[in-house]
């Protein structure tokens, strides 16, 4: 008597059990596949990010952890699915958090996708010297919130990502040779084709003025008292900053030694006699 009852209670447990432990087994296998898949795919996004050069490594882990952990909250509601958990209303639960953070960190989230953006697209990469918020500096580090620069005077100037995407981005950089625009006054009385010949001596003596493109030295604006020439010589990117702070006080030399009048604005004031308007 006693083994029948043994056998019943055996037989009323035993599906239980076999369900119990299929459970554990499939959950294990979906973890494991899960942690398998997370990683993997993190380490395809991250190796896509490393085989080409123009695209970020920093922007490309980003969205390799982003993957991995998308993946792996995937895996974690399918486990709890396995012992009858009811996640619908954790997923609803997660959907507010999130949309509640998502509110609390709008400035946050704001630079955030302008750094996704800047990383993508790259107007700019590390070493540039670039224009952006009102600002002008060299690029010290790119990341997914800020971007770093430093200014000639050695300030460390931290932009959020958001000031710089939304607005207008001049990249000195981008280009290998750069045109440095110089503005000079004449006397009217001067000759023109003296003037543009003193400007060329001073320009093809540099030794960092290149030849080709040839300088760009014309008429450019017949001012009150001044005829103005545009100065335009070319050079490599990294000799921009030198051509431009060492050549006009070459050329105003060069003028000064070839007598070459350089006006400052006057006025001329003509006064009549109490006598000459009677």
């Amino acid at each position: 008597m006693q083994d029948y009852v043994d056998s019943i209670d055996i037989n009323q447990y035993l599906p239980m059990v076999i369900e119990g432990a299929t459970n554990v087994l499939l959950a294990a296998i979906i973890l494991v596949v899960g942690l398998y898949l997370a990683n993997k795919a993190s380490s395809i996004i991250f190796r896509i990010g490393e085989k080409y050069e123009r695209l970020d490594d920093t922007l490309f882990r980003f969205l390799g952890s982003v993957a991995k952990y998308i993946i792996l909250a995937f895996v974690a509601i399918a486990v709890l699915n396995r012992f009858g958990v009811q996640t619908a209303s954790i997923v609803a639960l997660l959907g507010a958090a999130g949309l509640a953070v998502g509110l609390a960190l709008q400035g946050t989230l704001s630079n955030l996708a302008a750094g996704v953006m800047l990383l993508m697209f790259r107007p700019y990469k590390v070493g540039d010297f670039i224009s952006a918020a009102d600002r002008f500096g060299n690029v010290q580090q790119i990341d997914l919130f800020t971007t770093i620069l430093k200014t000639f005077d050695n300030q460390h100037i931290i932009i959020p990502n958001s000031q710089i995407w939304g607005a207008q981005i001049v990249n000195h950089s981008f280009h290998d040779i750069r045109g440095v625009d110089m503005h000079f006054g004449v006397a009217y009385k001067e000759n023109t084709a003296e003037v543009r010949k003193v400007i060329d001596s001073v320009l093809a003596a540099h030794p960092h003025i290149l030849k080709d493109p040839a300088p760009f030295v014309e008429v450019e604006t017949l001012n009150d008292s001044s005829v103005d020439f545009l100065v335009r010589p070319f050079c490599h990117g990294e000799h921009y900053f030198d051509i431009l702070y060492s050549v006009p006080e070459q050329i105003k030399k060069a003028l000064d030694d070839a007598n070459i009048e350089i006006p400052f604005p006057h006025r001329k004031l003509i006064i009549e006699k109490e006598s000459d308007l009677g």
